[in-house]
């Protein structure tokens, strides 16, 4: 289907990079080299001119660290939200927070998306989206509490518990008055998650793509790619377009990344070779 971020359109044949930008000082990649305002725009004119449709914009990093409270979160992202919309009115802005109040302060500055990482930690979030028609990816956590770290966690199907809890966060997105057409589902690798359940839901992105909803994912050096291969945050990327590659044969939309040039030609051959995109140029043979 037709996929709607908040002003911006793009067609079901479609794939969209996502290209993270960190206002954090302690990103577990980029280490903080975007946590200066002017380094964080030099980071969105680079990725706009790699091809990237989407920047996602976060204030907090993920993993456990110094506890940031709404001020603060706003203080990082509203205002360059609003920089960032001024310069690139086509650009679609995505936003990554759980928090309502944030999510209806950079609403106004001019995001597009709200990219709940922690599956509805905050239930308000819904309504957010609704009041200012703006997209929602709505992921798979199993229920953890916003930057913690999973512990022996246990699922009789991985898949089918993000399916399910995917699903439903979706469906209550539009019950709340979201558009269908503007809500992704993400089964958010590494979220809640060990290195298999991480591994499993890659193996089986396909059935997330068959529920009908468009599948966000965030593959980008994450942790059960340097767990299988052994390698460190900085070594990663063979490993993470090899699972990037697997989950564009099974037809996710969109890729949050860290290297935008790389995964959008990983996406283009593999969306060509299963029939869904045509070759740049076919000439060989025929000339």
């Amino acid at each position: 289907m037709t996929l709607v971020l908040g002003r911006h359109e793009f067609p079901d044949d479609a794939t969209l990079m996502m290209a993270i930008v960190n206002r954090t000082p302690d990103s577990f990649y980029d280490k903080g080299a975007t946590w200066a305002e002017d380094k964080a725009f030099e980071r969105v004119a680079l990725v706009v001119e790699q091809g990237a449709e989407i920047v996602d914009i976060g204030g907090i990093k993920a993993a456990p660290g110094a506890e940031i409270d709404e001020a603060e979160e706003r203080s990082r992202v509203v205002d360059f939200v609003a920089r960032v919309r001024a310069a690139y009115p086509s650009l679609v802005i995505s936003v990554d927070t759980w928090r309502a109040s944030v999510g209806a302060a950079v609403c106004e500055a001019g995001a597009d998306v709200l990219n709940d990482a922690w599956g509805g930690a905050d239930p308000e979030l819904v309504d957010v989206a609704a009041e200012h028609s703006v997209g929602l990816v709505c992921t798979h956590t199993g229920g953890a509490t916003p930057r913690t770290r999973p512990y022996r966690i246990e699922y009789d199907d991985v898949v089918r518990a993000a399916i399910a809890d995917t699903v439903a966060y979706a469906e209550r997105a539009v019950a709340a008055g979201v558009a269908r057409e503007s809500v992704v589902i993400d089964p958010a690798h590494d979220f809640g998650k060990n290195t298999f359940h991480s591994l499993e839901v890659t193996r089986r992105l396909g059935e997330m793509v068959e529920t009908g909803w468009p599948v966000l994912v965030s593959l980008s050096n994450k942790d059960f790619v340097g767990e299988t291969l052994d390698m460190p945050v900085g070594s990663r990327l063979t490993g993470t377009l090899a699972a990037t590659a697997v989950c564009a044969l099974a037809g996710a939309r969109i890729y949050r990344v860290h290297e935008v040039v790389e995964t959008r030609q990983t996406v283009d051959m593999v969306w060509t070779i299963a029939g869904r995109r045509p070759p740049a140029r076919a000439i060989r043979g025929l000339q």
